[in-house]
């Protein structure tokens, strides 16, 4: 099977792909539309799962795109190949192991071409217990004003002020000032929100209808932006609890990173959506990764974000800046090349059978 006509070009046609494939496989599907916004060209936006396999099944395998809106161009494809790959499926259906597919868990971002929700809001650092005040975060906040600069292109005070901070810090540190997590900042970037957004809400109902039951758990949520072109890095995507990333790393090899140890490229994160897993799911033997696939080097991604960031807080950009700004953005996340999405879905199939052998196989 040529994976590559499974990708899409918008958040349109990537959903009508991901149902049509879902229906000719005889998938249940569920639909969750969003009961606020609508998409870039006036469309309805929803989260929709598709469910194969037997409801009372032990074991239960979770596939999620689009947590970071514009990278669901990605997650959607390797998912809708997924669904068009006849050993997969056959492989699905035989190891008693339920599938849930959940597509673009932030259907806004998807649509409109950004990392982020509705209300600016990182759905990777939404999940978080709000109930207390979140800590503040010193390091966001001496960073926010350079690379959410009040013009774009950053002016040479801008561009100043970051070299110095790399110079000083290196850029690992400004990479983990900016990325890790903030609930300080709406304007700015990596903001977690003060409340939980819709796609959280609508990914725990999903963990407690499905998931909650279940003996054991797989979760492989599709990623771009870090690391070498076309490389998965297969990350643990879980608290820092040392069965689960030794089971983890059982699963899918030694090479599963974590950002507790500081064996990821990922920053230390806050708020990530794995929590829902722990927090609907109790007592589940659980086994997660992000598989985070590489796309253009760090510097222009963190470039990227710094401008789609400009451009939300300056409505009033030009039709020209908003066009050019949007095609940076998108580049950043996804290569709309043959061999990046041969490559990525040829990891995301190898990550996805992993799972369902371990799962269907025993008790972990």
């Amino acid at each position: 099977m040529n994976p590559v006509a499974h990708f899409a070009d918008t958040y349109v046609q990537a959903r009508d792909k991901f149902i049509a494939a879902a229906t000719a496989s005889g998938l249940v599907l569920h639909r969750h539309v969003h009961p606020v916004v609508r998409g870039a060209s006036g469309e309805e936006l929803s989260i929709d799962v598709a469910v194969l396999g037997d409801p009372s099944a032990p074991a239960m395998l979770m596939l999620l795109s689009g947590t970071h809106g514009v990278e669901g161009f990605c997650g959607s494809g390797c998912q809708v190949a997924l669904l068009h790959d006849a050993d997969f499926m056959n492989a699905a259906r035989a190891a008693n192991v339920q599938c849930v597919f959940l597509h673009a868990l932030n259907p806004y971002g998807f649509s409109h071409l950004r990392r982020t929700n509705e209300d600016n809001v990182d759905m990777n650092r939404n999940f978080r217990d709000f109930r207390a005040p979140p800590a503040a975060n010193a390091a966001y906040a001496a960073v926010h004003d350079f690379i959410v600069p009040a013009m774009w292109p950053p002016d040479a005070q801008a561009q100043s002020k970051m070299a110095a901070y790399v110079a000083k810090h290196g850029e690992r540190a400004l990479q983990q000032a900016i990325t890790g997590g903030q609930c300080e900042f709406p304007d700015g970037l990596f903001y977690g929100g003060v409340r939980p957004a819709w796609s959280n809400g609508v990914l725990r109902e999903v963990m407690r209808e499905f998931g909650a039951r279940r003996e054991r758990l797989g979760w492989i949520d599709f990623h771009t932006g870090l690391g070498p072109r076309g490389h998965g890095e297969k990350i643990f995507s879980g608290r820092n609890v040392a069965a689960d990333l030794a089971r983890a790393r059982a699963w899918w090899g030694e090479d599963v990173t974590s950002f507790h140890d500081g064996s990821s490229t990922s920053a230390t994160l806050t708020g990530v959506n794995y929590n829902a897993v722990y927090d609907e799911c109790p007592g589940v033997a659980y086994a997660g990764i992000a598989l985070e696939y590489g796309t253009v080097p760090l510097p222009l991604t963190i470039q990227a974000l710094c401008a789609d960031q400009w451009l939300t807080n300056h409505p009033e950009a030009t039709a020209a800046t908003h066009a050019a700004i949007k095609r940076q953005i998108r580049d950043a996340f996804y290569c709309d090349a043959d061999d990046w999405k041969s490559t990525v879905f040829a990891q995301a199939r190898a990550a996805s059978l992993n799972a369902l052998n371990h799962l269907g196989a025993r008790a972990a």
